[in-house]
């Protein structure tokens, strides 16, 4: 008789190890996806594309927003962009709830941090937001992206709370968004990656580290004027980025002209109708892509809270 324990089950004749690590895996086993910068050319995005869900707002405070999109608009401002992306070379690729989804779920770069070997998903801090990872997290399954981890117990924390400094270093903001738990959580599973994090603090009155820091190429860093701390300033220029502040409040809190997306080095897509920011932008060299997305800051995000980041050079 045969003996079973010799057999391939049990790593006899015909038993084939797993040698390589995840990230050797990706665009094989799993989907290609990573990201461990800002700046380098874009190549794959996930999006919302807003609808039904809006028609149930009665009162915008009630959803987090500033006033009640009108979803014909905002529909084709979505398209649009959309469309700009896939002109640049990006892939797009949405989310596909078979439920109607909540009202904020276009803003999906709140919702997911791309590391390089795949996602850390989010859990946001408010509770008009609560579950809306469990549709990006059915996504991310579908296309074959892995999943890292994600944030669990009193943690909270927001893809829109994070940036790489560089492939080595990523910048974390506490505010009120992500919380200290939160911030701990994504640090120690970047740590198992060999990836340092830096923590800095968000001041009152600012949502997200992304409305007050965005990067435009691998040292040039924009900044919103008073926003930002001296220790943060001096962690960003240790890392050797100038830090550069954006004229003209009106165009940054209103017009979200800060809120734009890195297509690739010196090259940006960012929100039209700003035409103060765009000329700065373009006097430092950067090429801009234009699309109005009037409509979306009415919900309280721009081009880059809608963007959820799966994949760079």
């Amino acid at each position: 008789m045969k003996d079973r324990s010799k057999g391939s089950p049990y790593g006899g004749k015909g038993w084939s190890p797993r040698e390589r690590s995840l990230k050797e895996e990706l665009g094989d086993i799993w989907s290609s996806c990573g990201v461990n910068n800002e700046w380098n050319r874009l190549r794959k995005v996930l999006l919302h594309r807003p609808g039904i869900e809006l028609k149930r707002i009665s009162d915008p405070d009630d959803v987090q927003m500033i006033e009640i999109p009108s979803i014909e608009i905002i529909t084709k401002q979505h398209d649009n962009l959309a469309e700009a992306f896939r002109n640049s070379g990006v892939t797009v690729s949405y989310l596909e709830p078979n439920v109607t989804p909540p009202p904020n779920l276009m803003f999906v770069a709140d919702l997911l941090f791309t590391t390089p070997e795949g996602m850390i998903l989010s859990r946001p801090a408010s509770s008009v937001r609560a579950g809306e990872e469990r549709f990006v997290a059915a996504r991310l399954a579908s296309l074959g992206i892995p999943i890292l981890r994600s944030i669990h117990g009193k943690g909270t924390f927001e893809g829109a709370d994070a940036a790489w400094l560089n492939p080595d270093t990523v910048m974390i903001s506490v505010g009120f968004r992500t919380n200290k738990e939160g911030a701990m959580q994504v640090s120690s599973h970047l740590k198992e990656m060999g990836i340092e994090s830096v923590k800095v603090d968000l001041p009152s009155g600012s949502m997200h580290l992304m409305g007050d820091l965005r990067f435009a190429d691998q040292d040039l860093a924009i900044c919103r004027p008073g926003r930002l701390c001296d220790s943060t300033l001096e962690i960003l220029r240790e890392h050797g980025f100038s830090t550069l502040f954006a004229p003209d409040e009106a165009e940054i809190a209103t017009g979200l002209s800060m809120n734009f997306v890195t297509l690739g080095p010196k090259k940006i897509l960012t929100a039209s109708g700003n035409p103060n920011t765009q000329r700065f932008y373009e006097e430092l060299g950067l090429k801009c892509h234009l699309v109005n997305i009037s409509e979306v800051t009415k919900a309280a995000g721009g081009i880059g809270c809608l963007t959820g980041i799966l994949e760079r050079e």
